[in-house]
């Protein structure tokens, strides 16, 4: 019953904001129990203009406004969903339902998920009756957090077709988008690069956390020089590179730190390490999955770091998630 209460009332503010003509409304949402993310207001009122929350707290609603009553229901923000293939994967074992993977060695960095985003995916209307209103969706890696299914990490990083990285460490770029109505649920493309760490990341680099380290500082070494020496790309003046155009200029963002990378990280050491790479590289990172963050807490939080939660990743799995 509680689950169905929060449900409901989840589900009023995400009808708003499915619903242009209520969203130019004055509507007062009264007499539920609010949770507001920082603090918990019993018999609450929430009032929304023009699509926006405009006042939280214990008070009477504004004449004006259409009133929802949510007595005996939870009210809550609109919840996020991260490391999420909402839209962009219909059966995740049904290659021709799933725009979330990409096998070619010449795009890997530069795969954008938003261009396979589906808004009349059933999977949207589901999630939104649970009261999901954004979600981040990212593509498939060897190796992932749990949020949606990844590919195993059989096949080594080498030089495959055209002296290209082979698998590629980067899986591609995610994009936000929202659950509300209308054909258009692109909020944002190419929000932030991913990337695997951990055991799967050294499964793709050859089977050693090292190799996967010395790897990814390497690439960072070539995007930033072809960033510096674009005209001498285009003579073939620069020594040969092991990412095609489209994945370097996908990654210079990333290398000049002005969007983040989304990093599967699990195990403890592991996490020292992407956050040491991440200082000593200048990068901004997230942690994605982060099982043993507990244990190494006090760095993440003096790193500054955000870090993505599977909230259903607690059973040990391997021996990353002890």
């Amino acid at each position: 019953m509680r689950l169905k209460s929060l449900i409901l009332g989840a589900a009023s503010l995400v009808a708003l904001s499915a619903s242009p003509a209520l969203a130019q409304q004055l509507t007062a949402i009264t007499g539920g129990r609010v949770l507001t993310g920082t603090s918990v207001i019993e018999n609450g009122t929430v009032v929304i203009q023009n699509g926006r929350v405009v006042s939280v707290g214990v008070m009477a609603p504004p004449a004006a406004a259409r009133i929802i009553d949510a007595t005996g229901k939870v009210v809550a923000p609109g919840f996020v969903a991260v490391d999420s293939g909402l839209g962009g994967s219909e059966i995740s074992s049904v290659n021709g339902s799933d725009d979330l993977s990409n096998g070619a060695n010449t795009v890997s960095a530069a795969f954008d998920v938003s261009y396979g985003l589906d808004p009349w995916s059933f999977t949207l209307p589901v999630a939104r009756l649970g009261g999901i209103t954004r979600a981040i969706v990212v593509p498939n890696h060897p190796g992932g957090s749990g949020g949606h299914v990844h590919q195993d990490d059989s096949d080594f990083a080498g030089v495959g077709a055209a002296g290209l990285q082979s698998p590629s460490l980067f899986a591609g770029q995610a994009a936000i988008i929202h659950l509300g109505s209308g054909n258009d649920i692109l909020v944002k493309p190419r929000v932030a690069q991913v990337a695997p760490f951990g055991e799967a990341g050294a499964g793709v680099a050859g089977g050693a956390r090292g190799a996967e380290f010395t790897q990814f500082r390497e690439t960072l070494t070539e995007v930033r020089l072809y960033a510096r020496n674009k005209a001498a790309y285009d003579r073939g003046a620069i020594r040969d590179l092991s990412l095609s155009r489209a994945d370097l200029e996908a990654l210079i963002p990333v290398a000049n730190g002005s969007i983040p990378l989304i990093v599967t990280v699990r195990r403890a050491a592991d996490i020292q390490q992407v956050l040491r790479l991440a200082k000593e590289e200048g990068i901004k990172i997230i942690l994605d999955g982060a099982e043993e963050g507990w244990l190494v807490a006090d760095q993440i939080a003096a790193a500054g770091v955000p870090v993505l939660l599977n909230p259903i990743s607690n059973l040990p799995g391997n021996l990353e998630t002890r």
